[in-house]
């Protein structure tokens, strides 16, 4: 959508409904003060995930917001590195938040040893549109990471 409201045409919606207003980057750098580049960063190290247009803008929506703020909360406050982000990420009960039985758990390649979070992998629920995989859009809310932004590193 553009500042009007009015959907551009060529916007990649990656399972997005209409309904979701989509932002810039740009305006969501400024949202939390920090910079274009900074997000980008996020995005190549596999942390952020936008939509994009067919031209290549990047886009976020106000859902994204609590997952940006994690994120930013993860590396001042819980002073995490990409590393360290994406070992916690592949943490997160993925089976849990899928539904998983106990035997895809336990086929699964992504539960044991993992060292970054299943839409890096492109295993994710929804392979090849892991914005609007449920482990990605559900990681600011899981228990386990709550509690660790909360209380910091052990």
């Amino acid at each position: 959508m553009n500042d009007s409201g009015v959907p551009e045409a060529g916007l990649v919606s990656q399972g997005t409904s209409d309904a979701v207003k989509r932002i810039k980057i740009g305006e969501v750098a400024r949202h939390f003060g920090v910079s274009v580049d900074l997000l980008r960063l996020y995005e190549r190290e596999g942390i952020l995930i936008p939509l994009k247009s067919a031209k290549g803008t990047r886009y976020f929506t106000e859902l994204d917001y609590p997952w940006i703020a994690t994120v930013l909360r993860l590396v001042r406050d819980a002073r995490l590195n990409f590393a360290g982000i994406r070992h916690l990420l592949a943490l997160l009960p993925c089976w849990d938040i899928r539904g998983c039985d106990e035997t895809r758990k336990h086929d699964c390649g992504i539960c044991s040893g993992a060292t970054t979070p299943c839409w890096m992998e492109q295993k994710c629920c929804k392979p090849g549109d892991c914005y609007a995989c449920d482990v990605y859009r559900s990681a600011w809310q899981c228990e386990n990471l709550k509690a660790f932004v909360v209380n910091g590193p052990a």
